[in-house]
């Protein structure tokens, strides 16, 4: 129980800031006097840093220690998170969200691997559910909270709330976690150095495409590289004595499509939940606060709906979780793309909420466990690292392709433009969800059995000769 606590506030506060600090950009650019790219940055930079390290930081916590890495995440996340709230200059603010990204990268797949490691085996299908909840409710609060503070205090008070408690949490998890178990095989430094610059090409890349449109040199030239420095990586795992990410993974087709299935999730929700938390506050004149409230069906069903999650699991199939996660999203955007317009009711918004809420909950609950029924015991940490790693490149590429949908067929110039490319974006969104109940459907089954993680059906009944029964 204290392991879940730990690792379940931590990862709470973690992901809270993937998304808390939208609700305080118009305030922060006043005060600062920054341009519109400057604000982007505050908040795509967290993302950026989030996604090209955490493979690493998955490496780094399997060679010198999960517990050790999870606590320095701890100790840079609340540090940093200081420095956001004392920051003097729109650079420094920047600067501070990228170190922040940086600590969430140990935090959150770490925190995933410790808690498998200290959880009874009958136990460990609804811990890792609640886990995923808890992430996924910081992911869904941030702009409700952001904005509360907001609007009762002050932009600073966004990043203050997070170091009383990571003053708590530090001591504790340095006290009271097991170590989780460490590997002594040898950091592949190159593969590592390779992963992070051809990842931050590809990202950084996406992310300038929002602003600049995908014909700039400046969006061409970045993604070009990334994905050249990527076939490099690709060839040195191949020939590396001990890669940081082994090819023998994606060998398998359940490993390979749970991840695929998870990438399309994350960005065509959370790419349309960019638009639609600000078609409240620009389109309908919401406030902050007020904003907020009316996403709270969305919100909080993730907490109700997730631990539930983890029982039926156990009991129908992670897969068929999966697949219904997708098709509930889709039908909420399906739904919000057929009512939104320049002055629609809130009652026909709620509905799709509600709908949301209950298919981001099953994502959150199942979406970090499936992948580990693939991968053996010992590389439960990497297989985490490559799921959060794919999901938070989903985030980007779902915010990246949506909004430039937006910005084709609509933009912020009257309601009316703005219903317009929201809903040709929400429409873009259905199909992506779409694709993730397709990939989510051709996982592989495994066997319903309590424990851990169910086992692999046989060889010959998946069909995917690379998927071996794993252990107890």
């Amino acid at each position: 129980m204290r392991t879940f606590l730990i690792a379940g506030v931590a990862s709470f506060m973690a992901a809270l800031d993937t998304l808390v600090v939208t609700t305080a950009l118009p305030t922060i650019r006043e005060q600062f006097g920054a341009s519109l790219e400057s604000m982007e940055w505050t908040v795509n930079v967290f993302t950026l840093c989030y996604a090209v390290f955490l493979l690493a930081a998955a490496a780094l916590g399997d060679r010198f220690g999960r517990k050790r890495v999870f606590v320095l995440g701890l100790v840079l996340f609340t540090g940093s998170s200081a420095a956001a709230a004392m920051a003097g200059s729109i650079g420094m603010l920047v600067l501070a969200r990228a170190i922040q990204g940086l600590g969430t990268a140990m935090i959150i797949p770490l925190a995933l691997t410790l808690l498998v490691g200290a959880t009874r085996p009958e136990r460990r299908g609804a811990a890792i559910a609640g886990l995923g909840g808890m992430v996924g409710l910081g992911i869904a609060l941030g702009p409700w909270i952001g904005g509360a503070v907001v609007q009762l205090g002050s932009w600073q008070a966004v990043f203050w709330i997070n170091v009383p408690v990571g003053l708590v949490l530090v001591p504790l998890a340095a006290l009271l976690l097991a170590d989780g178990g460490r590997t002594q095989r040898r950091l592949d430094v190159r593969g590592v150095l390779l992963l992070m610059a051809g990842l931050f090409g590809v990202v950084y890349g996406l992310i300038r495409s929002v602003t600049l449109g995908w014909s700039h040199v400046q969006v061409l030239l970045p993604l070009a590289a990334g994905v050249a420095v990527l076939g490099v990586f690709a060839w040195w795992e191949r020939v590396a004595a001990e890669p940081v990410l082994p090819p023998r993974l994606f060998r398998s087709r359940g490993f390979t499509l749970s991840n695929l299935a998870s990438t399309l999730v994350q960005g065509g929700m959370l790419g349309a939940v960019f638009l639609l938390t600000q078609f409240l506050q620009v389109v309908l004149a919401y406030g902050p606060l007020d904003a907020g409230v009316c996403t709270l069906p969305w919100t909080l069903l993730p907490a109700l709906v997730a631990p539930l999650a983890g029982v039926f699991g156990d009991r129908f199939g992670v897969r068929r979780l999966m697949v219904a996660s997708a098709v509930l999203q889709g039908a909420a955007l399906a739904c919000f793309a057929v009512v939104v317009a320049p002055a629609v009711p809130y009652s026909l918004l709620w509905p799709g909420m509600v709908v949301a809420g209950a298919g981001m909950g099953l994502f959150y609950a199942v979406a970090a466990r499936q992948p580990l029924d693939f991968v053996a015991p010992a590389e439960e940490g990497l297989a985490a690292g490559v799921n959060n790693a794919m999901r938070q490149i989903g985030i980007v590429m779902g915010v990246a392709v949506l909004a430039g949908v937006f910005a084709a067929t609509g933009g912020y110039g009257t309601p009316a433009l703005f219903v317009s490319g929201l809903r040709a974006s929400l429409w873009v969104g259905v199909a992506i969800l779409g694709a993730a109940a397709v990939a989510a459907w051709l996982v592989p089954a495994v066997a319903a059995r309590p424990g851990p993680r169910s086992q692999p059906l046989a060889t010959a009944a998946s069909g995917d000769p690379s998927v071996q029964p794993l252990a107890p």
